[in-house]
């Protein structure tokens, strides 16, 4: 066990009525105690302020590490949050009572649901956020959240003991040193630290150490992951430069506006805080072939994109994109990043080559000619933690009641860090002494965990019992089927007792929706259990993924397949970047190519009966 001296900035705490000594390791106290957690979150993003809260809600007293209280909440990249796939992610936390769909709601500055010609499932929730009311408004609701303490400091190393013996791991982690030797004792530590682990800055051939940009990164910590035995590899990812607003000519590019009414990211508000005339517009551009000539003509410049560090797979870089899909014009999406800032954000075109070229790159597409960069692109350098190393908890395998979220894991966006988070949640009674937390918490099925109070505030809960209620009684979702159906035209025919249920259009859209997708759901459900039963079934060992026609891959699905080389449809199943629906299409079809061999096999068998038949027919004869 390490004993340092010192002490940590303890910037602001809120608690219960049921207060806890909060001990200041400072040198004018004649009898100073060691603060105790029973969590301690290391990191203040997005996966950090979800897990710290969530401890909180769930009872326990809850500590967040963070190097500086007033970037908590700060949006490092994109201005927005959620999009196809995202937005999911977004409900799930929010049905998890999590904080960063409430944040959007109160934050955003244009809303849209994308893919609203296909089918809801398919919807993608999408906001452009004010980066500045988005972290006022989570620095507010971080620092008034019940049992949960916020202090400023860096870590530099973990406090070990010995493990618990009926648990696997080598040690047991029991807190964390300061990089000042202060030392603060939890039961369970979670490390949410980002792109901080030995992160460094890339600009051109310019390499600088930091978390993001302005912004110290973690070394002791990493350090001590390391010597700890963890799997470290390093990851890299890249942000656009920053385009003064007032330098774009709008006036020649293609306007979209949000929807109208907007739909909020959290099923506790029925709208959103701003109204749809007083949001703000989004442009798109496309960039040309002189765009892709800087960007080849540079490459030798760029240390970022020489780099072997793999890059995230939803938000490649211009260079990635021009290397991989030479002579393509790409989509830029001109974002804006607050009801009062005066940039753009150029979605799209992440960027790590010199200042100057990337001035240079910008003036050639349309609309930017005239653009003046304010801040340049840069690219990020960072450890994370091979994620085999945890359990589904998100607990490690070699240090008990150690846990990761987020970036560390090698994830993408806020959103995923984000998500990960309320998994950790569901797992607090086995890490957490404090036995309150049942008294704290209500579960919904199918939407989630939610505290006491929010369920009693809700004004519209009533719409999610009454949906709870129906699943079970009523059969007029078979009628809803119908393509042409919804529940006015439903109401109509049959006022009572349905006449009621449209007067809440979230739950008349409700209904709908699990109307269309019963059946979706039960096959698909049939195709999981299908995919699970034959897990161990071989692959052929000649199969060809680059040139078969006769099963739907994508391109993508095609090249890991081919790469990876899986044995079993398993191991097929747990290659990242291959899709469910990839490995039924894969399924489907080694099933019928070993049918029709089968059949082939058995054809030459029957053959030869027949003929066996027709001699021994002759010698009666």
């Amino acid at each position: 066990m390490f004993y340092f001296r010192g002490c940590g900035r303890w910037v602001a705490a809120s608690f219960t009525k049921q207060q806890f000594p909060l001990a200041r390791l400072s040198s004018d106290s004649a009898a100073p105690r060691t603060p105790h957690f029973d969590v301690i979150v290391i990191g203040g993003g997005h996966a950090g302020t979800e897990a710290a809260t969530a401890a909180a809600r769930c009872g326990s007293r809850t500590l967040l590490l963070t190097h500086r209280v007033d970037t908590i909440g700060q949006m490092s990249c994109n201005p927005s949050f959620g999009g196809i796939g995202k937005g999911h992610l977004m409900r799930e936390v929010d049905a998890l009572d999590g904080l960063c769909s409430r944040i959007c709601d109160q934050s955003g500055v244009h809303y849209k649901v994308l893919n609203r010609r296909k089918g809801p499932a398919v919807w993608g929730l999408r906001a452009q956020i004010d980066r500045k009311l988005y972290k006022q408004n989570m620095q507010k609701e971080i620092l008034n959240t019940p049992l949960l303490t916020v202090q400023e400091g860096a870590v530099e190393d973990l406090i070990l003991t010995e493990p618990e013996p009926e648990h696997t791991g080598k040690c047991r982690v029991s807190g964390v040193v300061l990089v000042d030797g202060s030392t603060v004792y939890a039961e369970s530590v979670i490390l949410t630290t980002g792109t901080f682990l030995r992160g460094m800055i890339v600009i051109g051939l310019e390499m600088h150490p930091a978390g993001r940009l302005g912004d110290h990164p973690s070394i002791g910590l990493a350090q001590t992951l390391e010597k700890l035995g963890f799997v470290v590899g390093r990851l890299k990812t890249g942000t656009p430069p920053r385009i003064a607003k007032d330098s774009i000519n709008f006036s020649i590019l293609n306007k979209q506006t949000p929807d109208n009414p907007s739909v909020p990211f959290s099923f506790t508000n029925e709208t959103v805080w701003i109204k749809p005339e007083d949001q703000l517009p989004c442009y798109l551009t496309h960039t040309n072939p002189r765009v892709d000539e800087i960007v080849l003509k540079n490459l030798h410049l760029n240390s970022h994109v020489k780099e072997t560090t793999r890059g995230p797979r939803y938000c490649p870089s211009i260079e990635s994109k021009v290397l991989r899909f030479p002579n393509r014009l790409h989509q830029v999406w001109l974002e804006p990043e607050g009801m009062d800032s005066d940039l753009i954000y150029p979605q799209g075109l992440s960027v790590t080559l010199p200042a100057e070229l990337q001035e240079k790159m910008i003036t050639c597409i349309r609309g930017l000619e005239k653009a003046k960069v304010i801040q340049p692109g840069y690219g990020v350098q960072y450890d994370y933690l091979d994620p085999r190393q945890i359990t589904p908890s998100l607990e490690t395998h070699l240090v008990q009641r150690l846990f990761f979220a987020g970036q560390i894991n090698g994830t993408t966006g806020y959103e995923e860090a984000a998500a990960q988070t309320p998994v950790w949640v569901r797992e607090q009674d086995s890490i957490s002494k404090t036995k309150k937390r049942n008294n704290l918490l209500v579960f919904i099925p199918r939407f989630g965990i939610i505290s006491k109070n929010l369920f009693l505030d809700l004004p519209h809960m009533t719409w999610i019992l009454t949906l709870m209620k129906l699943s079970y009684i009523c059969r007029a979702l078979d009628v809803l089927k119908y393509e042409e159906v919804d529940m006015d035209s439903l109401a109509k025919a049959v006022p009572e007792p349905l006449k009621k249920y449209t007067k809440c259009r979230e739950l008349a859209e409700r209904l709908k929706i699990e109307a269309t997708y019963e059946s979706v759901l039960f096959h698909q459900l049939q195709e999981i259990k299908g995919v699970q039963q034959d897990e161990a079934l071989q692959l052929p060992k000649d199969i060809d993924y680059l040139t078969i026609r006769d099963v739907s891959l994508s391109h993508e699905v095609r090249e890991k397949l081919h790469f990876s080389r899986p044995q079993t449809i398993g191991a097929a199943s747990r290659i990242p970047g291959v899709t469910p629906a990839a490995i039924i299409n894969l399924l489907r079809f080694v099933k019928t190519t070993q049918q029709r061999q089968a059949a082939m096999n058995e054809s030459p068998k029957t053959d030869q009966c027949l003929r066996d038949a027709d001699r021994l027919q002759e010698r009666q004869l």
